[in-house]
């Protein structure tokens, strides 16, 4: 197929896609944020969860700046955990006409708007230029021509030719002191070097130093195969060996200045910090022993989420902090890696009044505008209720009031009819005798069939025991604490198999006190305190041979001291 014949195609069915739009999430990328003149780049509308055909977008305002060549159109629908998701996606090939930031306007579509993008055009190399009296050569470019040290760099290499040809994509080689990774698949494109059309391969890659200095990046060598110009009709395919080199880059790496105060090194485009969850106007008070669900963000463009330190809340005085499983991961976007850490909190109170939360700080450097910046995440003070069921305690104002408090709970005693008191005694005597003929009848079947233990959220159980712990009732002490043992060793029955199961002794003596108060006869001291002072930490547990793991201490390649 020609190229007058592909974009012939492309713009009919251009023209006979569906007139038909509908309310979706819009959103506009380019492949490249930067081209020489003469080279073509892909416009990307994407459309997401589209109920009905969507019409594709007007470009006519696109021609003033821009030739047109073509367009595609792609459509995917994905699945996950039952919930269907579609995306439409319609790719615009351009070609700029002059040099300059050429402004893309934003299209209409799908009853959105996609958000206005530049293209910055330059002026064709000329070391390019003379290259193009060749069938096959090779350019190269790094971007910044200088950073820091553990900053990110973009390497790009662009392979240009002629016809066909066969061979590997050219690599880049291991440099060391240095991070290699590729950034998404390899580009194909169209562009005119010397009044010649070339197919073009570009691959980019993040380049991150790990030490100060000047850095050389060695030159990147294609060698392939070509089909023979004086022999094209040839039976077998006759090929002739071809090979290219894109030139070596030098880069100037600086170190962290003197002057900065954070303890870790955080050179990056941009970066957030975030702590998200906290109760609206509409939402009701948090009481104590209730979780409060907080989740922290940090995001940061031009870093891998391995150079992110950890997070983490401060010791909070009034209430004890849970933090979940860490969420980590990188994201790009053709240019740049984005790395992101998230980590969940829950935060129990203590005690009923207020909570201060600090202020959590972030120092790090951008290298855009070449200064220290700070994320902060603001102090935040909430007000505790009492848990559900308990009174808040006010200090009297005066004897005065004491007095009369005490005369009008005398009074109510006096005037409550004496029958209905020896009616609630009576009930009370009944639901004590039933509850014993239950316990009874639950021990007997417990001797004959032992309990399936029951599986439920580790953290949820955790959370439910120390949330009953701070009570007085023992049973619900008992209960809870032996689902949260099942939760993580199921083949636990009762509280001896789990006191034996674990290996500090203060867990220990501290299920031995609770079984002590739980089945005594006669009354012995609260035990609530103890509980949760030994089990705020999770469990203690014996290690086998089975349960040894090993793990990696956090990457933190750029500390400071």
């Amino acid at each position: 197929m020609t190229v007058r014949q592909f974009i012939s195609g492309s713009l009919l069915a251009l023209l006979l896609l569906p007139a038909l739009a509908a309310a979706g999430t819009v959103s506009a990328t380019l492949d490249r944020n930067s081209v020489q003149l003469g080279e073509t780049v892909t416009l990307n509308v994407q459309v997401s969860d589209e109920s009905m055909g969507v019409a594709a977008p007007d470009l006519s305002a696109l021609r003033q700046d821009f030739q047109i060549l073509g367009s595609s159109q792609n459509s995917s629908l994905s699945v996950v955990n039952g919930k269907a998701s579609s995306q439409l996606t319609f790719g615009i090939a351009l070609r700029p006409l002059h040099v300059g930031v050429l402004q893309i306007p934003a299209l209409s579509v799908a009853g959105s708007q996609t958000a206005p993008l530049q293209l910055s055009v330059t002026a064709p190399d000329p070391a390019a230029a003379a290259a193009s009296s060749k069938d096959v050569f090779m350019e190269a470019q790094v971007n910044p021509a200088q950073g820091y040290v553990g900053q990110q760099f973009t390497y790009v290499t662009r392979l240009y030719y002629i016809g066909r040809i066969g061979g590997d994509a050219p690599q880049p080689q291991s440099i060391p002191g240095v991070e290699i990774t590729q950034l998404g698949k390899g580009l194909n494109y169209d562009a005119e070097r010397g009044g010649r059309t070339y197919h073009v391969l570009e691959q980019r890659y993040a380049l991150t130093p790990q030490h100060a200095g000047q850095l050389t990046i060695p030159p990147v060598n294609f060698d392939g195969e070509a089909a023979d110009p004086h022999d094209p009709d040839s039976f077998f395919g006759a090929t002739v060996p071809v090979s290219a080199s894109a030139p070596a880059q030098t880069l100037q790496v600086k170190p962290a200045p003197a002057d900065f105060g954070g303890s870790s090194w955080l050179p990056a485009r941009q970066l957030s910090l975030s702590l998200d969850g906290w109760p609206t106007a509409q939402d009701a008070a948090p009481r104590v022993g209730q979780p409060l669900n907080l989740t922290m963000n940090l995001q940061a463009t031009g870093l891998s989420y391995e150079a992110l330190p950890a997070l983490s809340l401060p010791p909070l005085d009034g209430a004890t902090i849970y933090p979940d499983k860490p969420v980590t991961g990188n994201r790009q976007d053709g240019e740049w890696i984005t790395g992101r850490r998230q980590q969940s909190f829950a935060i129990v109170p203590e005690r009923a009044g207020t909570l201060t939360i600090p202020a959590t700080t972030l120092k790090w450097w951008n290298v855009v505008s070449d200064r220290m910046e700070v994320a902060q995440i603001p102090v935040h003070t909430l007000t505790v209720l009492p848990a559900v069921g308990t009174a808040a305690v006010t200090p009297p104002a005066s004897a005065a009031a004491d007095g009369a408090t005490v005369a009008n709970a005398v009074g109510a005693v006096t005037h409550t009819p004496w029958r209905w008191i020896a009616l609630l005694s009576f009930g009370l005597w009944l639901l004590s005798l039933l509850g014993w003929w239950l316990w009874r009848r639950r021990r007997a079947h417990a001797e004959v069939a032992p309990p399936t233990p029951v599986r439920s959220s580790t953290r949820s159980s955790q959370l439910a025991f120390l949330a009953a712990a701070r009570g007085s009732d023992t049973a619900a002490q008992v209960r809870s604490l032996l689902a949260w043992a099942r939760a993580e060793r199921p083949a636990i029955q009762h509280l001896g198999e789990l006191a034996a199961a674990l290996d500090d002794p203060a867990q220990r003596r501290a299920i031995d006190a609770l079984q002590h108060r739980h089945y005594a006869v006669t009354a012995s001291p609260d035990v609530g305190a103890s509980l949760v002072e030994a089990f705020k930490r999770g469990f203690a547990w014996r290690t086998t041979a089975a349960d040894e793991t090993s793990g990696l201490a956090p990457l933190y390649p750029f500390k400071l001291h």
